[in-house]
């Protein structure tokens, strides 16, 4: 009997995160409940050993969630650019595909817009403003090599 990884053969099809997605979206709801049991027992834990671990996995669990929402988003985006070619190209046009520094362009644009609605968007340039300036200082040559 052979032995075959699924990640790497052939027979088990190609991945496709929408299809993945819609066949493990029941995992989402047993994650919520665990990250609510994990904040339950955070208030009632004393022993600070067993505080911080909890508060370790419960960042982490957070962490995975806005990693995962943010895939999302993007897959999302990426679809509907893939609709609007799919429109232009039955109206009869000629289809344009957008490099990746438009791309980026557009995300750092829907973040700042984002950003201003929640009202975040002073705290993040104020942040974004300070490394730029320690970078900068690290850049600069310091006055003992002068």
């Amino acid at each position: 009997q052979v032995h075959r990884d699924p990640r790497f053969d052939d027979l088990s099809g190609e991945y496709k995160p929408e299809i993945f997605m819609k066949t493990y979206s029941f995992l989402d709801s047993i994650k919520k409940q665990e990250k609510e049991i994990v904040q339950k027992q955070l208030k009632k834990c004393r022993n600070m050993e067993q505080k911080e671990k909890l508060q370790q996995l419960l960042n982490r669990m957070t962490q995975q969630e806005q990693a995962q929402q943010k895939q999302q988003k993007l897959r999302e985006r990426e679809l509907s650019l893939k609709r609007q070619q799919r429109e232009l190209a039955k109206q009869g046009k000629k289809p344009f595909f957008l490099k990746k520094s438009e791309k980026r362009k557009l995300e750092l644009a829907e973040k700042y817009a984002e950003l201003k609605r929640s009202g975040k968007l002073e705290s993040f340039l104020n942040k974004k403003r300070k490394r730029n300036a320690i970078k900068d200082k690290r850049r600069l040559p310091s006055q003992k090599d002068l």
